[in-house]
């Protein structure tokens, strides 16, 4: 008997086997243990997050693939962590003190730095804990975070390496600058917003008239306050409405400012007036222009987001306040044309909130495009290898057209710049011109800086200042310590260091296309310049050997799932509800193919989810399957019934032996090469249908042979156990990856094994060549349809479920006709056959309800059974139901209007419902001409 509860009950099990695989270190792989190495290091959440559909599908898609590594015999290591996330922590915190009255700065950046780790220890492990509960298979014993101490040693190192590289400078260029939060941010910490705005024409007075009388040219913009910094007005070099203006200049309107007409290719002539003001401190399309020509940058907006004392007499105003006011002064000076209401796209701070502005400003940049080509290189070489292949082409764009990277950060939760300057040289002020040296730490940077700059040529003065060194007040951006990850988290520097030596290059890394460039790219690059000469056959450099790159989860209405957009869904409710697993599975089902998106139906009134549900049906279905085997196994486990004697095999047997090593052979391939919907869709078929539906109904005679069974009845009893906990102890295998949690309960159900011997770490099951049979499978199909059709004959004739009735199979084929005759004791009990004939052609005269599969007739004589005129009377009535459904749809699409006005899918779904009604009916009236 079994001790498995009538019912499933998926929070206890989860939680029970979640943890024991951490109580006992499951997933705690020795780098000196044997087996080929495979790696992940899991994209890091950041620490403020808490789990989101999107965590779910990627948390649900690296597990399957870990856990199916780790049953083929792999030294598997999935290593977790989180990221600091800097900008999100430290406006959470400044949000906190402003409540209280206080800004970072009253605080001081020691005492900010210590109340931000105190928040990171009471609330940032939020996110951790809902990853344990979807059943992550990664070593909690070497969780990693972006600021610890072993990834900020190599982030400082990284840092000091690149700039001796000189892959690392300081200079002004143009950065998205978010006045916010008072800080640059990424091009990935920048949303585009479409808003309704206006577009304001101006004139710009011609210094000069020019020959054919021209006195002025027209300029339009989005952002008139930015006007106050031009300083040139850019046409296209083939526009021939201005080439006699190229070189001539214009009066700055409000300003006076002389500025030049210069021609530039980036101009699009058929674009408004193909007029362009360019203010190349404010816009970077503007600033490449700006570059290309020598024309100066002049800054007109602070910091805080108000303009400073470049603006003039708007200097003090806010910016959009400024806007307003410009457009008034033009207006009343005369150089307003027109106004334009336009809908364009904006750049919004994701954090700050509010619209960013191009600034240029003082950081430290990584030189890309020495670090970019080396990545070009390796992708000719199809390294990384990108899954689906077509995103290695975005990935290679990226690394074509490629700027240099603004890494600093006007923050202080983070890495701070390893860089100190020497401010007693210039007056104790940090300027674009003080000094400055990089080092790993404070000693270092006294010791360098001295070198530098407290020694002349004759040796230190006697009279010499000591040097005073202030170490720059910025942090990192987040994605310089994030492109490290996959090396930082195995010891680097410590080249080494046993993980490093064992699992690096790591073998695939699960990301979703959105940021191919802000991470995968940066990465890639990263290592270029850092784990160079790592080299081998095999194992070059680049961090990861497979990018597999899936799509994104949208809602019951095909959009996109986003808190922005209030459509997503809390995937703690659906495993509240379902369980896990059922999500899991949900997840991984729906990938239509990698790269591509998925669908997730939900209730948003009940909280419910159809997607999710099917799956739970599919959790129970294995449930009740497992529980029937063990009631009927006889107590012993598949290791003591052993391997069944291949001559003792019935057909059923045969067949579902060979099925279960085709399924196998199929589940391996597509696991392995990242089909994982298609595996989970095909595991699905096999376990709902064939195991479940048809194996278990095919050897419940057999299992159950009654009281005083013969000899013979007890050892084909015994073959039906061996076979049934053989299909299903590899099944449990097989799923367990995508349901980790119920396949370890069943399968330790089914083998007694103590709960200290895991399911996760058994091995995948052997493939049984010498079972596959084609043509068995093949013709088994046939048997399977035959079935079907006399059920369904049972079902039109009203017949009772125990009712016996003869079934006649009419076919010319001699193998079907062999096949039919050798299962006749499977077909009597799974239809309640009478009897079972299997005839070359049909007995006339009789009344028989009749159904075709293939190349056989099913007959099923049902005179002096049924009362026939009452059966008759039903098919009148279907037949009645389909010809006036008929009509209805055939006058709907003989309808003009319908058929012009309608959406191409409703059309199409009438068409389908009209051929639909045509069959049943000629199936009715095929019944009735049957029955005389």
């Amino acid at each position: 008997m079994t001790d498995l509860a009538k019912t499933y009950d998926p929070a206890g099990t989860e939680s029970r086997w979640q943890q024991a695989w951490e109580s006992a270190g499951a997933f705690h792989p020795d780098p000196a243990a044997e087996g080929e190495p495979f790696s992940v290091v899991i994209p890091p959440p950041n620490v403020t997050g808490s789990l989101h559909m999107g965590h779910a599908f990627n948390t649900a898609l690296i597990d399957t693939i870990v856990r199916f590594q780790r049953l083929r015999g792999k030294n598997v290591l999935c290593l977790p962590g989180t990221d600091h996330a800097s900008i999100a922590v430290q406006t959470i915190l400044e949000r906190q003190l402003k409540a209280e009255g206080q800004t970072k700065d009253d605080l001081g950046r020691v005492a900010f730095l210590e109340k931000a780790w105190q928040w990171k220890a009471e609330s940032g492990g939020t996110i951790v804990g809902q990853l344990r509960r979807l059943g992550y298979s990664v070593d909690w014993q070497r969780e990693r975070f972006t600021l610890d101490a072993g990834c900020s040693e190599a982030v400082i190192e990284a840092f000091v390496r690149l700039h001796g590289q000189g892959l690392i400078y300081r200079g002004e260029y143009l950065v998205n600058w978010c006045p916010a939060s008072g800080s640059a941010v990424s091009d990935l910490e920048v949303e585009m917003r479409e808003v309704d705005g206006h577009l304001w024409h101006f004139r710009y007075p011609l210094s000069t008239p020019s020959a054919d009388g021209r006195t002025h040219l027209e300029v339009a913009t989005t952002r008139p306050e930015t006007l106050l910094g031009d300083t040139g007005v850019a046409v296209n070099p083939g526009d021939p409405r201005y080439a006699q203006l190229v070189g001539q200049s214009l009066t700055l309107p409000l300003v006076g400012r002389e500025i030049p007409i210069v021609a530039d290719a980036h101009v699009d002539a058929d674009f408004g007036t193909g007029c362009v003001k360019v203010t190349p401190a404010h816009d970077p399309n503007d600033f490449a222009i700006g570059q290309r020509h020598k024309l100066p940058l002049i800054t007109v907006m602070a910091k805080d987001g108000t303009m400073n004392e470049a603006a003039g007499r708007f200097q003090g105003l806010d910016r959009f306040e400024a806007r307003k006011a410009v457009v008034a002064a033009m207006e009343a000076e005369g150089f307003l044309v027109k106004v334009e209401p336009y809908r364009h796209s904006v750049p919004f701070s994701d954090r700050g909130k509010v619209p960013v502005e191009p600034l240029l400003s003082t950081q430290w940049f990584v030189k890309t495009e020495p670090l970019a080509a080396r990545c070009r290189e390796a992708l000719e070489q199809q390294y990384p290898r990108f899954v689906p292949e077509r995103w290695s082409k975005v990935y290679r764009d990226w690394l074509t057209d490629i700027r240099d990277w603004c890494i600093s950060r006007q923050l202080w939760w983070g890495h701070r710049i390893p860089a100190w300057f020497v401010v007693s040289e210039t007056g104790g002020e940090i300027t674009d011109t003080t000094p400055y040296v990089v080092a790993r730490n404070g000693a270092e940077a006294r010791a360098e800086a001295e070198a530098q700059f407290g020694a002349g040529p004759g040796g230190p003065s006697a009279d010499a200042q000591p040097l005073v060194l202030e170490q720059d007040p910025d942090a990192l951006d987040t994605w310089f310590s994030s492109g490290l990850w996959p090396f930082s988290t195995l010891g680097w520097p410590d080249g080494q260091a046993a993980d490093l030596q064992r699992w690096y290059p790591t073998s695939v890394l699960v990301t979703g296309f959105d940021i191919i460039f802000f991470w995968v790219a940066r990465m890639t690059m990263m290592a270029g310049a850092l784990m160079a000469g790592r080299e081998g056959p095999g194992t070059p450099w680049i961090p990861f050997q497979d990018v597999y790159i899936h799509g994104l989860v949208r809602d019951e209405n095909n959009r996109k799932m986003s808190k922005s957009a209030g459509n997503g869904i809390d995937p703690l409710l659906l495993i509240e509800r379902y369980g896990a697993d059922a999500l899991r599975f949900a997840l991984v089902r729906e990938v239509a193919g990698a790269g591509q998106d998925i669908r997730l139906d939900y209730d948003r009134e009940s909280d419910t989810s159809a997607t999710v549900e099917g799956s739970r049906n599919f959790a129970n279905k294995l449930w009740n399957a497992t529980r029937f085997a063990l009631m009927n196994l006889g107590g012993e486990t598949p290791a003591s019934l052993g391997e069944p004697d291949p001559e003792a095999l019935q057909l059923a047997d045969r067949w579902i032996l060979s099925r279960l090593a085709r399924v196998n052979g199929e589940t391996a391939e597509r696991y392995g090469s990242y089909g994982l919907g298609e595996a989970a869709k095909g595991l699905y078929e096999f376990a709902w249908n064939e195991v479940c539906d048809w194996t278990i109904e095919l050897l419940k005679r057999r299992l159950n042979p009654g009281d005083n069974p013969s000899p013979q009845a007890l050892a084909d009893q015994r073959v039906a156990r061996q076979v049934l906990a053989k299909v299903l102890n590899a099944l449990l295998v097989m799923l367990h990856p995508l349901m980790p949690h119920l396949s370890e309960e069943l399968w330790h159900g089914l083998t007694t094994e103590p709960d200290t011997t895991f399911l996760a770490l058994q091995s995948w099951p052997s493939l049984d060549g010498a079972a596959l049979d084609d043509q068995l499978e093949a013709q088994f199909a046939e048997l399977i349809e035959a079935i079907r059709v006399v059920r369904n004959l049972r079902a039109v004739a009203g017949l009772k479920p125990a009712q016996p009735v003869p079934v006649q199979f009419v076919t010319g084929r001699g193998d079907l006709a062999a096949l039919l005759l050798q299962a006749t004791a499977d077909i009597t009990a799974l239809t309640r056959a009478e009897s079972v004939t299997v005839l070359s052609t049909a007995e006339p005269g009789q009344r028989c309800l009749a159904g075709v599969s293939g190349e056989l007739q099913v007959l099923l004589p049902i005179e002096g059974l049924v009362d026939l005129e009452a059966l008759k009377g039903r098919l009148e009535k279907d037949l009645a139901k389909a010809e006036k459904e008929m009509a209805g749809l055939s006058g709907r699409l003989a309808n003009p209007n319908f058929a012009s006005k309608a959406p191409p899918e409703v059309v199409v779904e009438c068409q389908a419902n009209l051929a639909e009604a045509q069959a049943q009916a000629a199936l009715a009236r095929k019944r009735l001409a049957d029955l005389g």
